[in-house]
């Protein structure tokens, strides 16, 4: 019989086991009528980094998407939780996850790192009683560094959008991955994301125009992203609906062909691993 614990499957490195680095798409769905409607599923996405278990933007169904995942994903294990701004389809399960990582408030563990916005103020999302409860608690600032142990992760500048929001990159010994959130085009993104080598983008509409006031990414906008990072890869998530209608992976297809840069439509559950080394240049 075999045996199937839920276990992160080992990789040799230097003759020294360690846990394969991932992240895995808990949901795929963005902006309001997918995530109401659920047409996918609005859980944010899950990572393992360097050995830390971290939840970045756990929208609604963050916690049943943890524990229905195939092997389940267990949310008392967390050791940080990531917000990228306030917006509901980010911060909906925020508050039942710090509960879950620190075992009701009885374990006074784990980090909760969020924009200032999310923790003050009449419309803060994370709830005061529970801000005690995790270890420590870091404001998110524009390009600024954190840590989580030997784990590096740099905030990207501020995005334009309709809350505090930044991006956030985490550094690696196979590369940098970096996760561009909601925000409005801008030049400014291109410099801000030039270091990594997987770049996730947040790509709510099929088509936008420049002058338009929705502070989202359009297909095209990402594909002028992508060009100017040159990622070795490019994910695109939070679909809206005109997103669906397209197809992601039609539009995925056009932007590998126009960018140079393999793009990959994310699908509800899909684990991305990361490699132990950066790839050898040819």
């Amino acid at each position: 019989m075999s045996n199937r614990k839920n276990t992160v499957r080992m990789e040799q490195t230097d003759s020294v086991s360690r846990p394969v680095d991932y992240f895995k798409f808990l949901g795929t769905g963005g902006a309001r009528f997918v995530v109401t409607k659920q047409l996918r599923a609005s859980g944010g996405i899950y990572l393992h980094f360097l050995g830390k278990k971290m939840v970045l933007d756990p929208g609604p169904g963050a916690l049943v998407r943890l524990v229905h995942s195939r092997p389940p994903l267990d949310p008392t294990a967390l050791d940080a939780i990531f917000l990228s701004h306030k917006h509901i389809d980010h911060s909906n399960d925020v508050n039942i996850l710090v509960e879950a990582m620190t075992s009701g408030g009885f374990k006074k563990r784990g980090v909760l790192l969020a924009p200032e916005e999310c923790l003050e103020g009449e419309e803060a999302v994370v709830f005061n009683y529970l801000q005690g409860y995790p270890d420590r608690i870091e404001v998110l600032r524009a390009e600024k560094d954190y840590r989580l142990g030997e784990l590096k992760i740099k905030t990207s500048v501020r995005h334009l959008h309709g809350a505090e929001t930044y991006g956030l990159k985490f550094y690696l010994p196979g590369g940098t991955v970096g996760f561009l959130t909601d925000t409005k085009f801008f030049s400014g993104l291109i410099k801000a994301y030039q270091d990594v080598s997987i770049l996730v983008l947040n790509v709510v509409r099929a088509e936008g125009r420049e002058e338009d006031n929705i502070l989202h990414l359009s297909a095209g906008e990402a594909g002028e992203i992508i060009s100017g990072v040159k990622p070795k890869k490019a994910y695109l998530t939070h679909f809206g609906m005109t997103m669906l209608r397209a197809d992601p992976r039609k539009v995925a297809e056009k932007l590998t062909e126009a960018t140079g840069v393999e793009v990959i439509a994310a699908y509800d559950g899909l684990q991305v691993e990361i490699p132990a080394e950066p790839a050898a240049v040819a």
